[in-house]
């Protein structure tokens, strides 16, 4: 039985806002595993990496998540632009990775390895500049983890349904399409 190459981690607390429908043009005719943070519980982060017994867990949905990432090779984060950063559910979400690398049951680290990572962005007016520090972030989180940073779209949208006036993006949307198609 194949299972989908690839998860899509989508971080808007908006339905079908801009994001989403970049990443549609993204995924068109790709199966992959979507998963809408709004649509889970997960709890934020107490720091306990430095405790002796570790973290405590937190009945959440959060490692339902984590394991489902596992088991796909290409992960595609798509976030709208929040205060120059990922959005407060993406964060949160990432932020529970500390507690993933301490628990050995789950040995998140070794499961992320050779993984391919892409992030898609959707922010306002100078996303393309705007955002270029998250993409960073997320360049030196994958690279932490040992996971590929494969490539990143930007794109531009101020209103609902923007998004489909930023050529460039569905520009690039169509050549990520195209090699994801290939993988």
């Amino acid at each position: 039985m194949r299972r989908d190459n690839t998860i899509t981690i989508y971080g808007s607390s908006r339905e079908n806002g801009n994001t989403e429908e970049l990443a549609k043009a993204v995924l068109k005719d790709i199966n992959t595993e979507e998963v809408y943070l709004r649509r889970h519980t997960i709890n934020h982060i107490t720091d306990m990496r430095h405790d002796e017994l570790g973290f405590t867990n937190q009945q959440d949905d959060y490692y339902d998540i984590a394991k489902k990432m596992a088991v796909h090779d290409t992960i595609l984060f798509v976030t709208p632009l929040y205060w120059y950063g990922m959005s407060g559910l993406m964060k949160n979400f990432v932020d529970r990775w500390s507690e993933s690398l301490r628990d050995s049951t789950i040995n998140f680290k070794e499961q992320m390895k050779n993984k391919r990572v892409y992030v898609l962005v959707v922010g306002g007016t100078g996303a393309s500049v705007k955002a270029l520090p998250l993409i960073m972030q997320f360049q030196y989180i994958v690279d932490f983890i040992g996971s590929s940073f494969s490539g990143y779209i930007i794109g531009e949208a101020n209103a609902p349904g923007d998004i489909a006036r930023d050529v460039k993006a569905q520009q690039q949307a169509i050549v990520l399409n195209q090699e994801l198609k290939q993988l």
